[in-house]
C-alpha cells in the first residue's frame, strides 16, 4: 500500500478524450486572453470523505479519509478503515513528503529533492495541490497549447520532462479530466473530476477517479481510487497538523 502512495506522487498524467467537434486553435492574444482558469483559494480547509483504493495485486481497501491543509503550506490526511484504527497518515509540506503506514509498517521520509535526485521527477506541494483542487497543472503560459472544443478548452502543458493535458470547462474554469504522461516512461496518471461543489462561492470537486500506472521492482503496476467527499469546509481558525513516525 506504502508503494501506492509514493507512485501518486511520483507520475502526474491525464488524457483527454476525443471529441467529434471541430478544434478552434487558439493563436492571437486577444482569444488567449479569454482562457481564465480558476484557482480554488482559501487559508484552511477541512474535509471528511470515503475512500476506496483498488491495488495492483487486487487487494481493496475502503475507508474514510481525512484531509485538512493551509495554502501553499501543508497538506495533511488521515485514511481509517471500517474499524475505526488508523490505517495512514501523512504530510506534504514544502520540503519533504512524509507517509506513516500503520498497517505494513513501511513509510515515506523524503525531500522533494531527494525523489528528484532519486526518481529524476521534479515534484512540488504546488503541483501536488493543483491536482487534488482541480486546478490547471501549471500557471497557463504563452509557451502552452490551447484549443477549444466545445465546451471546453484543452491545455497541453510541458514542464521538467513531464506533458500534461487537461480538459478544462467553459462553465467554471476548473479541470474535469487530467492526463499526465511521464515523458521518460516512469508512469501515468489518469485524473476524473465529474462533479463539483459550491464552497465559499467557489467549484470544488467533491468526486475523483485516480488510476496511477507507475514502475516498481515487481514491474508495471496500476491502481484505481476512488474519493467522494461528504463535508467540505473552508475555516478562519488555526488547524494542526498532528504527525510523528
Amino acid at each position: 500500500m506504502i508503494r501506492l502512495f509514493l507512485g501518486i506522487l511520483l507520475v502526474f498524467s491525464f488524457l483527454i478524450i476525443g471529441c467529434a467537434k471541430k478544434p478552434n486553435l487558439y493563436t492571437s492574444d486577444e482569444v488567449m486572453q479569454e482562457f481564465e482558469p480558476t484557482y480554488f483559494d482559501f487559508d484552511y480547509l477541512t474535509v471528511r470523505g470515503r475512500i476506496v483504493i483498488e491495488e495492483a495485486n487486487g487487494k481493496t481497501t475502503r475507508g474514510t479519509i481525512n484531509f485538512r491543509a493551509k495554502k501553499d503550506s501543508i497538506i495533511w490526511f488521515s485514511v481509517t478503515p471500517g474499524l475505526g484504527l488508523e490505517a495512514f497518515r501523512g504530510a506534504i509540506t514544502k520540503d519533504k513528503v512524509r507517509i506513516k503506514d500503520r498497517l505494513n509498517g513501511g513509510d515515506i521520509n523524503m525531500s522533494f529533492k531527494e525523489i528528484e535526485d532519486r526518481y529524476e521527477l521534479n515534484l512540488s506541494l504546488d503541483l501536488i495541490q493543483n491536482m487534488i483542487y482541480a486546478n490547471i497543472p501549471h500557471e497557463f503560459s504563452y509557451r502552452d497549447r490551447l484549443i477549444r472544443v466545445g465546451q471546453y478548452f484543452e491545455l497541453t502543458q510541458t514542464r521538467d520532462d513531464v506533458r500534461y493535458h487537461s480538459r478544462v470547462s467553459t462553465r467554471h474554469g476548473k479541470v474535469e479530466e487530467l492526463n499526465s504522461t511521464s515523458m521518460s516512461g516512469k508512469g501515468t496518471l489518469l485524473a476524473n473530476y465529474p462533479t463539483f461543489e459550491d464552497i465559499g462561492n467557489q467549484p470544488f470537486p467533491n468526486k475523483m477517479l485516480l488510476k496511477v500506472s507507475y514502475n516498481s521492482p515487481e514491474g508495471q503496476q496500476v491502481a484505481i481510487i476512488n474519493l467522494e467527499m461528504t463535508r467540505i469546509e473552508i475555516v478562519d481558525s488555526l488547524l494542526t497538523f498532528p504527525f510523528q513516525f
